[in-house]
């Protein structure tokens, strides 16, 4: 392998890393907070991506302007939910969150093939096919913009959790549910916000996916499993253990596809149930801050 192509598969784990952290962001945040593995999270991502995409197509608006409204609706939505309906089971056996996170999974995809059939769509700018040249290595102007984008969601979201006094609630509610209640912490109202801003975060992600690779109604399984994986790579502690689990997976992923494309998805698997059976809890524990 020569140098130019060690150089360009780093870009691409680096540019790759910045779009995934931000996929599992909301998806840990929901996880280590309020204990619920959101299966649902994947179909959030591709609304997000069909509203950038609508924006887009009858507004002409950039599509990294309507990152900010999709994360807007996608926050409405989930608020709503997680108060509608995930509330109510809250203290069920995880098997029972399981099952309507699913459904809800499945009622979203079901939505969005009704109003928008199973067509591919995509989101083309001007500056779409444009690339930065550093030497012999390509950097796309829509993935390095991407990468900007995941990094300021990032220390939005650290700054938030460690810094504003509802971000303290919620890391607080994360870590010992009673005792924050004891503290006045109104947990239902916390476990609402955060379920938002999970959502929000994979409205985000699907704005920016929208721009990198066609998608449909059926995207957001694969970006569910992403998300898992990434999770129990880095564990649910903080974000930075998000990032370190985003980049392992990437790395894998972009090296595995370069070279044996077909056995992509199999060695990253195989990677998730070696870790399983070796560090089930990941690089830190549950606490998310």
């Amino acid at each position: 392998m020569s140098g130019a192509e060690v150089g360009q598969i780093a870009m691409n784990a680096l540019l790759l890393s910045g779009v995934l952290a931000v996929v599992a962001l909301g998806f840990a945040l929901v996880w280590g907070i309020t204990n619920i593995v959101n299966l649902a999270h994947g179909a959030f991502i591709v609304i997000g991506a069909y509203v950038t995409f609508g924006l887009h197509d009858f507004w002409s608006m950039d599509p990294f302007l309507s990152i900010p409204i999709s994360m807007a609706a996608l926050f409405a939505l989930g608020f709503l939910i997680q108060r509608a309906l995930i509330n109510q089971i809250i203290r069920a056996p995880l098997l029972a969150t399981f099952l309507l996170t699913f459904g809800l999974e499945s009622l979203i995809v079901n939505l969005l093939r009704f109003f928008f059939r199973a067509d591919t769509r995509s989101v083309m700018t001007a500056y779409s096919g444009a690339a930065l040249a550093l030497g012999p290595v390509r950097v796309p102007y829509i993935r390095l913009g991407a990468l900007g984008v995941s990094i300021l969601l990032v220390l939005l979201l650290a700054a938030f959790l460690t810094r504003s006094r509802l971000g303290r609630a919620i890391r607080a509610t994360g870590m010992d549910v009673d005792a924050a209640r004891l503290t006045g912490v109104k947990v239902a109202t916390v476990y609402a916000i955060t379920f938002g801003i999970g959502a929000a975060l994979a409205g985000a992600a699907g704005s920016l996916l929208s721009m990198i690779v066609p998608f449909d109604p059926n995207l957001g399984g694969g970006y569910t499993e992403r998300a898992f994986i990434i999770c129990v790579l880095g564990g649910l502690g903080n974000v930075v253990n998000v990032l370190a689990g985003a980049a392992a997976y990437s790395v894998v992923e972009v090296v595995v596809g370069s070279r044996l494309p077909a056995f992509s998805q199999a060695i990253t698997f195989g990677m998730l149930v070696l870790l399983l059976a070796v560090r089930p809890q990941g690089i830190a524990g549950k606490a998310f801050s």
